[in-house]
């Protein structure tokens, strides 16, 4: 199997290395399997029906970054409708604490914000109450 980790030569290793990529283009993965192929034992082939498992692998794994991108654009645009719903309706913290009129929203990772008019930010977070 190709290992399609890589590490650059005299690059930090441990906490302060830079993260890895997490995915591999087709490009690279044919770069991967020539330079396996060059590597290899000529006394020792590896089987043609590896190689060929391993392209079908890759490509499952590629078409799942795909689907997982797609799903990603797909949650996104729906949390834009929703957030979009609250803006001139009533926001309520979850304690009660907060409480305004929303002004606009900011979408961020995790949970959108609530832009109130009065300028205070409520996260628009469970236990959040829209009237």
């Amino acid at each position: 199997m190709i290992d399609t980790r890589t590490v650059k030569a005299g690059a930090p290793a441990g906490p302060s290395a830079q993260p890895a990529r997490t995915t591999l283009d087709y490009g690279a993965f044919l770069k991967l399997l020539i330079e396996q192929l060059r590597a290899q034992d000529p006394t020792r082939p590896v089987d043609p029906a590896e190689y060929v498992a391993q392209l079908a692998q890759f490509s499952n794994v590629e078409q799942a970054v795909r689907t997982n991108q797609k799903l990603d654009t797909l949650l996104a645009t729906t949390s834009l409708a929703a957030a979009g719903g609250t803006i001139g309706r009533t926001a309520t913290s979850s304690d009660g604490a907060v409480t305004g009129k929303v002004a606009s929203i900011r979408m961020q990772v995790g949970a959108n914000v609530a832009i109130l008019a009065d300028g205070r930010e409520l996260p628009l977070s469970p236990g959040v109450t829209i009237a």
